[in-house]
């Protein structure tokens, strides 16, 4: 009987351990795919609320840039999805610390560029621009 509940727990764990392997290389391989897609895309990240995010989102509207820069826009705060893709763009294209990320921050991928700050961003859409 001893020699039974041994090799249970042992082939419990094993398969705790495959199961845990494949979860983790099941969530590797999607945020590959993840990074992959948005590659060539320009994308604000911004949250709720935020005064930063809302001093280039006034920069933005004055200026007419969404017009002229094609870029997407995704909030973090309300979307765990939107601040998953942002922290692994910060951390995998950018090298950044997870602990020193905020918003607003900007990937521009055609560039493999991200820009950190409201006044920082503000300026990469003027020379995008010319202004």
């Amino acid at each position: 009987m001893k020699k039974t509940t041994i090799i249970l727990v042992i082939l419990i764990v094993f398969v705790l351990i495959v199961g845990i392997y494949f979860v983790v290389k099941g969530r590797r391989n999607n945020d590959e795919q993840l990074l992959a897609s948005v590659q060539n895309s320009t994308i604000f990240f911004y949250g709720d609320g935020c005064p930063h995010c809302a001093n280039v989102d006034k920069f933005v509207t004055d200026n007419n840039v969404e017009s002229k820069i094609q870029f997407e826009r995704k909030e973090i705060f309300n979307d765990s999805n939107n601040s998953h893709l942002m922290t692994l763009i910060a951390t995998k294209k950018c090298g950044l610390s997870e602990s020193n990320l905020g918003v607003p921050f900007l990937w521009d991928g055609p560039e493999s560029k991200c820009v950190s700050g409201d006044q920082p961003i503000i300026d990469f859409f003027k020379q995008k621009l010319g202004i």
